[in-house]
C-alpha cells in the first residue's frame, strides 16, 4: 500500500497509527453499495476507526466493506473500509486535481499533525504523479464510501472533487478504496 499519513485515535496530536491506501489495481472498486438494504447497522459510528466499523459489517449485505475485508493484497488480509477522518487524511495526501476545496470542511483533530478547515487551494493537487488525475494510483474525482453510518437510510461518503464529507443512500453505487493501518 501507499503511506497516506498518521492518525491519532485519541485526537491528541500523538500518532497511534500509520495509514496505508491499497493499490488501485485490486484495492479499488466502483459501483458498490454501502448496504443492500436501508436498515440500521450497529457498530458503525466511529469517525476515526474504519477497522472497527468494518468488523461490524464485513458480510455480503455490506458490499463496500465486504470488498475491503475479503481482500488479500500484497501479502496482507487486514484491509478495511476507512472511517471519515482516515479518508480525509488520504484526501489531503492524494488529492487528484486542482479543483477548489469547500472551505467549510476539512478540519481533522485525528490527523497528525491536526489540521484546520480547507483553504480554497489548500490542500492542493498531490505532487505524486501516480496519484494525480489519470495516474495509475489516482483516486477518481468522485465520491468514495467510508464506513460510518449516518442514519437508517444513509451512510457517509467523502467527495474527492472538493473534500466534502456528506451522505448518500446506502444502496447507491459508489467508489471504494481499501485501507490498512499499522500501530506506531
Amino acid at each position: 500500500g501507499y503511506f497516506a499519513g498518521y492518525i491519532s485515535q485519541n485526537a491528541d496530536g500523538t500518532a497511534t497509527h500509520g495509514l496505508l491506501v491499497a493499490p488501485k489495481t485490486g484495492g479499488e472498486s466502483s459501483g458498490l453499495k454501502w448496504k443492500t438494504s436501508r436498515t440500521d447497522t450497529s457498530g458503525t459510528s466511529s469517525t476515526y476507526d474504519g477497522a472497527a466499523n468494518t468488523a461490524n459489517m464485513s458480510n455480503t449485505a455490506h458490499p463496500a466493506a465486504n470488498f475491503c475485508a475479503t481482500l488479500s493484497l500484497g501479502g496482507y488480509t487486514d484491509w478495511y473500509l476507512p472511517a471519515p477522518f482516515e479518508m480525509l487524511i488520504a484526501y489531503r495526501a492524494f488529492k487528484p486535481d486542482s479543483t477548489n476545496n469547500d472551505t467549510g470542511h476539512g478540519a481533522n483533530t485525528y490527523a497528525v499533525p491536526q489540521v484546520s478547515a480547507y483553504g480554497l487551494t489548500d490542500p492542493g493537487q498531490t505532487s505524486f504523479t501516480d496519484f494525480q488525475s489519470g495516474g495509475s494510483e489516482a483516486f477518481a474525482v468522485d465520491s468514495y464510501w467510508v464506513s460510518r453510518e449516518v442514519s437508517t437510510n444513509d451512510a457517509q461518503r467523502i467527495r474527492f472533487d472538493n473534500g466534502v464529507p456528506d451522505q448518500s443512500g446506502k444502496n447507491s453505487g459508489l467508489y471504494v478504496r481499501a485501507f490498512r493501518k499499522f500501530a506506531v
